[in-house]
Protein backbone atom coordinates (compact mmCIF):
# COMPACT_ATOMS: atom_id res chain seq x y z
CA UNK A 1 0.00 0.00 0.00
CA UNK A 2 1.46 3.44 -0.91
CA UNK A 3 2.72 5.44 2.07
CA UNK A 4 0.37 8.38 1.40
CA UNK A 5 -2.64 6.08 1.33
CA UNK A 6 -1.53 4.49 4.61
CA UNK A 7 -1.29 7.91 6.23
CA UNK A 8 -4.77 8.83 5.02
CA UNK A 9 -6.13 5.60 6.48
CA UNK A 10 -4.28 6.30 9.74
CA UNK A 11 -5.85 9.77 9.95
CA UNK A 12 -9.29 8.28 9.26
CA UNK A 13 -8.68 5.67 11.97
CA UNK A 14 -7.62 8.31 14.50
CA UNK A 15 -10.68 10.43 13.69
CA UNK A 16 -12.97 7.41 14.16
CA UNK A 17 -11.24 6.52 17.44
CA UNK A 18 -11.83 9.98 18.87
CA UNK A 19 -15.40 9.95 17.57
CA UNK A 20 -15.93 6.78 19.60
CA UNK A 21 -14.39 8.48 22.64
CA UNK A 22 -16.67 11.47 22.10
CA UNK A 23 -19.72 9.18 22.03
CA UNK A 24 -18.38 7.38 25.10
CA UNK A 25 -18.72 10.55 27.22
CA UNK A 26 -22.48 10.38 26.67
CA UNK A 27 -22.87 6.59 26.95
CA UNK A 28 -20.62 6.09 30.00
CA UNK A 29 -22.21 8.99 31.86
CA UNK A 30 -25.58 7.30 31.44
CA UNK A 31 -24.29 4.03 32.91
CA UNK A 32 -22.24 5.27 35.88
CA UNK A 33 -22.83 4.91 38.74
CA UNK A 34 -26.49 3.86 38.47
CA UNK A 35 -25.78 0.66 36.53
CA UNK A 36 -22.16 -0.06 37.40
CA UNK A 37 -19.41 1.64 39.43
CA UNK A 38 -16.31 3.05 37.70
CA UNK A 39 -13.89 0.31 38.80
CA UNK A 40 -16.39 -2.41 37.93
CA UNK A 41 -16.93 -0.78 34.54
CA UNK A 42 -13.18 -0.83 33.87
CA UNK A 43 -12.97 -4.49 34.90
CA UNK A 44 -15.77 -5.26 32.43
CA UNK A 45 -13.86 -3.39 29.71
CA UNK A 46 -10.53 -5.16 30.22
CA UNK A 47 -12.09 -8.62 30.60
CA UNK A 48 -14.16 -8.04 27.48
CA UNK A 49 -11.11 -6.78 25.59
CA UNK A 50 -9.11 -9.87 26.59
CA UNK A 51 -11.93 -12.12 25.34
CA UNK A 52 -11.81 -10.30 22.01
CA UNK A 53 -8.06 -9.78 21.53
CA UNK A 54 -6.68 -13.18 22.53
CA UNK A 55 -8.76 -15.37 20.16
CA UNK A 56 -7.58 -13.14 17.30
CA UNK A 57 -3.97 -13.44 18.52
CA UNK A 58 -4.26 -17.24 18.62
CA UNK A 59 -4.82 -17.28 14.85
CA UNK A 60 -1.35 -15.85 14.19
CA UNK A 61 0.46 -16.65 17.47
CA UNK A 62 3.03 -13.90 17.04
CA UNK A 63 5.82 -14.27 19.59
CA UNK A 64 7.20 -11.36 21.61
CA UNK A 65 10.90 -11.09 22.44
CA UNK A 66 11.85 -11.05 26.12
CA UNK A 67 13.75 -7.84 25.48
CA UNK A 68 10.41 -6.10 24.86
CA UNK A 69 8.67 -7.49 27.95
CA UNK A 70 9.55 -4.48 30.11
CA UNK A 71 8.15 -2.02 27.55
CA UNK A 72 4.97 -4.10 27.15
CA UNK A 73 4.56 -4.17 30.93
CA UNK A 74 4.88 -0.39 31.09
CA UNK A 75 2.39 0.04 28.23
CA UNK A 76 -0.11 -2.22 30.00
CA UNK A 77 0.23 -0.27 33.23
CA UNK A 78 0.13 3.21 31.68
CA UNK A 79 -2.23 2.63 28.75
CA UNK A 80 -4.79 0.32 30.37
CA UNK A 81 -4.72 0.09 34.17
CA UNK A 82 -3.67 3.58 35.34
CA UNK A 83 -5.17 5.38 32.36
CA UNK A 84 -8.65 3.89 32.71
CA UNK A 85 -8.83 3.76 36.50
CA UNK A 86 -7.77 7.38 36.89
CA UNK A 87 -10.04 8.69 34.15
CA UNK A 88 -13.25 7.03 35.35
CA UNK A 89 -12.61 7.82 39.01
CA UNK A 90 -11.54 11.35 38.16
CA UNK A 91 -14.65 11.97 36.06
CA UNK A 92 -16.80 10.76 38.98
CA UNK A 93 -15.14 13.25 41.33
CA UNK A 94 -14.75 16.39 39.24
CA UNK A 95 -16.69 18.33 36.64
CA UNK A 96 -16.61 17.60 32.93
CA UNK A 97 -15.24 21.12 32.38
CA UNK A 98 -12.28 20.60 34.70
CA UNK A 99 -11.62 17.19 33.17
CA UNK A 100 -11.63 18.69 29.68
CA UNK A 101 -9.21 21.44 30.68
CA UNK A 102 -6.73 18.97 32.15
CA UNK A 103 -7.00 16.59 29.18
CA UNK A 104 -5.78 19.43 26.95
CA UNK A 105 -2.37 18.78 28.52
CA UNK A 106 -2.14 15.31 26.93
CA UNK A 107 -0.95 16.32 23.43
CA UNK A 108 1.57 18.72 24.97
CA UNK A 109 2.94 15.95 27.20
CA UNK A 110 3.06 13.60 24.20
CA UNK A 111 5.04 16.15 22.18
CA UNK A 112 7.59 16.66 24.96
CA UNK A 113 7.93 12.96 25.84
CA UNK A 114 8.28 12.03 22.16
CA UNK A 115 11.29 14.30 21.89
CA UNK A 116 12.84 13.05 25.14
CA UNK A 117 12.17 9.30 24.91
CA UNK A 118 12.14 8.34 21.23
CA UNK A 119 13.85 11.30 19.55
CA UNK A 120 10.87 12.59 17.56
CA UNK A 121 11.59 15.96 15.94
CA UNK A 122 9.77 18.79 17.73
CA UNK A 123 9.44 21.21 14.82
CA UNK A 124 7.99 24.74 15.07
CA UNK A 125 5.05 23.62 12.93
CA UNK A 126 4.21 20.78 15.34
CA UNK A 127 4.43 23.15 18.27
CA UNK A 128 2.17 25.62 16.46
CA UNK A 129 -0.35 22.90 15.65
CA UNK A 130 -0.47 21.67 19.26
CA UNK A 131 -0.86 25.27 20.51
CA UNK A 132 -3.64 26.00 18.02
CA UNK A 133 -5.50 22.86 19.03
CA UNK A 134 -5.10 23.75 22.72
CA UNK A 135 -6.44 27.25 22.06
CA UNK A 136 -9.50 25.83 20.33
CA UNK A 137 -10.16 23.32 23.10
CA UNK A 138 -9.77 25.93 25.86
CA UNK A 139 -12.01 28.34 23.94
CA UNK A 140 -14.68 25.67 23.73
CA UNK A 141 -14.36 24.87 27.44
CA UNK A 142 -14.29 28.41 28.85
CA UNK A 143 -16.56 30.21 26.38
CA UNK A 144 -18.81 27.40 25.20
CA UNK A 145 -21.27 27.66 28.06
CA UNK A 146 -19.99 24.77 30.18
CA UNK A 147 -20.44 24.59 33.94
CA UNK A 148 -17.67 23.84 36.38
CA UNK A 149 -19.66 22.85 39.47
CA UNK A 150 -18.99 19.54 41.13
CA UNK A 151 -15.21 19.72 40.80
CA UNK A 152 -12.71 18.56 43.41
CA UNK A 153 -8.95 18.65 43.86
CA UNK A 154 -8.78 14.86 44.11
CA UNK A 155 -10.77 14.40 40.92
CA UNK A 156 -8.58 16.93 39.08
CA UNK A 157 -5.48 15.08 40.29
CA UNK A 158 -6.85 11.76 39.01
CA UNK A 159 -7.51 13.28 35.57
CA UNK A 160 -4.00 14.76 35.48
CA UNK A 161 -2.51 11.33 36.28
CA UNK A 162 -4.71 9.84 33.54
CA UNK A 163 -3.52 12.40 30.98
CA UNK A 164 0.11 11.79 31.91
CA UNK A 165 -0.19 8.00 31.80
CA UNK A 166 -1.88 8.08 28.40
CA UNK A 167 0.87 10.31 27.06
CA UNK A 168 3.48 7.82 28.31
CA UNK A 169 1.56 4.99 26.64
CA UNK A 170 1.38 6.71 23.23
CA UNK A 171 5.12 7.33 23.25
CA UNK A 172 6.25 3.98 24.70
CA UNK A 173 4.06 1.84 22.42
CA UNK A 174 5.40 3.42 19.20
CA UNK A 175 8.64 1.30 18.99
CA UNK A 176 6.62 -1.88 19.59
CA UNK A 177 4.44 -1.14 16.56
CA UNK A 178 7.47 -1.33 14.27
CA UNK A 179 8.01 -4.96 15.36
CA UNK A 180 4.61 -6.47 16.15
CA UNK A 181 0.99 -6.34 15.04
CA UNK A 182 -1.52 -4.16 16.87
CA UNK A 183 -3.39 -7.28 18.04
CA UNK A 184 -0.25 -8.75 19.65
CA UNK A 185 0.64 -5.52 21.43
CA UNK A 186 -2.86 -4.87 22.74
CA UNK A 187 -3.41 -8.49 23.79
CA UNK A 188 -0.44 -8.33 26.15
CA UNK A 189 -1.25 -4.78 27.29
CA UNK A 190 -4.79 -5.74 28.30
CA UNK A 191 -3.60 -8.93 29.98
CA UNK A 192 -1.24 -6.87 32.13
CA UNK A 193 -3.93 -4.25 32.74
CA UNK A 194 -6.55 -6.80 33.77
CA UNK A 195 -4.29 -8.28 36.46
CA UNK A 196 -3.95 -4.83 38.02
CA UNK A 197 -7.62 -3.86 37.65
CA UNK A 198 -9.21 -6.99 39.19
CA UNK A 199 -8.52 -6.06 42.85
CA UNK A 200 -10.11 -2.63 42.32
CA UNK A 201 -13.13 -3.63 40.27
CA UNK A 202 -14.23 -7.06 41.48
CA UNK A 203 -16.54 -5.79 44.23
CA UNK A 204 -18.39 -3.32 41.98
CA UNK A 205 -18.53 -5.84 39.12
CA UNK A 206 -20.19 -8.54 41.24
CA UNK A 207 -22.62 -6.00 42.75
CA UNK A 208 -24.28 -5.31 39.37
CA UNK A 209 -27.84 -6.59 39.00
CA UNK A 210 -27.19 -8.16 35.59
CA UNK A 211 -30.64 -9.75 35.37
CA UNK A 212 -32.31 -6.42 35.98
CA UNK A 213 -30.57 -4.47 33.22
CA UNK A 214 -32.64 -3.15 30.33
CA UNK A 215 -31.82 -3.96 26.67
CA UNK A 216 -30.63 -0.37 26.18
CA UNK A 217 -28.23 -0.68 29.10
CA UNK A 218 -26.84 -3.94 27.70
CA UNK A 219 -26.34 -2.23 24.34
CA UNK A 220 -24.51 0.63 26.07
CA UNK A 221 -22.19 -1.74 27.94
CA UNK A 222 -21.57 -3.73 24.76
CA UNK A 223 -20.75 -0.54 22.85
CA UNK A 224 -18.17 0.51 25.45
CA UNK A 225 -16.52 -2.93 25.54
CA UNK A 226 -16.47 -3.66 21.80
CA UNK A 227 -16.22 -0.25 20.14
CA UNK A 228 -14.64 2.08 22.73
CA UNK A 229 -12.21 -0.53 24.07
CA UNK A 230 -11.47 -3.24 21.49
CA UNK A 231 -11.94 -1.33 18.22
CA UNK A 232 -10.64 2.04 19.46
CA UNK A 233 -7.46 0.65 21.05
CA UNK A 234 -6.82 -1.55 18.01
CA UNK A 235 -7.18 1.29 15.51
CA UNK A 236 -5.25 3.77 17.65
CA UNK A 237 -2.34 1.37 18.07
CA UNK A 238 -2.36 0.44 14.37
CA UNK A 239 -2.24 4.14 13.41
CA UNK A 240 0.96 4.51 15.45
CA UNK A 241 2.66 2.24 12.93
CA UNK A 242 2.25 5.04 10.41
CA UNK A 243 2.24 8.37 12.27
CA UNK A 244 4.28 9.82 15.12
CA UNK A 245 2.86 9.90 18.68
CA UNK A 246 2.53 13.71 18.54
CA UNK A 247 0.09 13.38 15.63
CA UNK A 248 -2.01 10.73 17.40
CA UNK A 249 -1.95 12.84 20.56
CA UNK A 250 -3.16 15.96 18.76
CA UNK A 251 -6.32 14.14 17.64
CA UNK A 252 -7.38 14.16 21.31
CA UNK A 253 -8.33 17.80 20.77
CA UNK A 254 -11.22 16.56 18.60
CA UNK A 255 -12.90 14.85 21.53
CA UNK A 256 -14.56 17.93 23.11
CA UNK A 257 -15.93 18.98 19.71
CA UNK A 258 -17.19 15.51 18.84
CA UNK A 259 -18.63 15.01 22.33
CA UNK A 260 -20.45 18.33 22.02
CA UNK A 261 -21.92 17.36 18.64
CA UNK A 262 -22.98 13.93 19.92
CA UNK A 263 -24.61 15.53 22.97
CA UNK A 264 -26.40 18.02 20.73
CA UNK A 265 -27.66 15.28 18.39
CA UNK A 266 -28.97 13.23 21.31
CA UNK A 267 -30.65 16.35 22.78
CA UNK A 268 -29.09 15.96 26.22
CA UNK A 269 -28.75 19.02 28.41
CA UNK A 270 -30.11 21.51 25.88
CA UNK A 271 -26.71 22.08 24.26
CA UNK A 272 -26.67 24.83 21.64
CA UNK A 273 -24.19 25.06 18.78
CA UNK A 274 -23.20 28.59 17.73
CA UNK A 275 -20.38 30.57 16.15
CA UNK A 276 -18.13 30.17 19.20
CA UNK A 277 -18.31 26.39 19.01
CA UNK A 278 -17.70 26.58 15.26
CA UNK A 279 -14.62 28.78 15.73
CA UNK A 280 -13.28 26.43 18.40
CA UNK A 281 -13.78 23.44 16.12
CA UNK A 282 -12.02 25.26 13.27
CA UNK A 283 -8.96 25.97 15.46
CA UNK A 284 -8.82 22.34 16.56
CA UNK A 285 -9.14 20.90 13.07
CA UNK A 286 -6.52 23.34 11.74
CA UNK A 287 -4.16 22.35 14.56
CA UNK A 288 -4.58 18.64 13.82
CA UNK A 289 -4.12 19.26 10.08
CA UNK A 290 -1.01 21.39 10.66
CA UNK A 291 0.73 18.76 12.78
CA UNK A 292 -0.03 15.97 10.32
CA UNK A 293 0.75 17.98 7.17
CA UNK A 294 4.07 19.32 8.38
CA UNK A 295 5.15 15.86 9.56
CA UNK A 296 4.64 14.52 6.03
CA UNK A 297 6.82 17.28 4.62
CA UNK A 298 9.56 16.59 7.18
CA UNK A 299 9.54 12.86 6.41
CA UNK A 300 9.72 13.49 2.67
CA UNK A 301 12.93 15.51 2.96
Amino acid sequence: MPHLQQRQLAFAALFFVNLLYGINYVVAKGLMPQVIGPSGFILLRVVGANLLFWPVWLIKRERVAWSDAKRLLLCGISGVAVNQLMFFHGLMRTSAVHASIIMVATPILVLVLSGLLIGERITPSKTMGVALGAAGALMLIFLGGGRSDGSSTLGDLFILINASSYAVFLVMVKPLMSKYSAVTVMSWCFLVGSVLVVPFGWGEFTAVDWAGLSPAQYVGLLFVVVMVTFVAYLLNTWALRVVQPSVAGTFIYLQPVLALVVTWLTVQGGVELGWMQGLSALCIFLGVWLVGRKERVAEAE
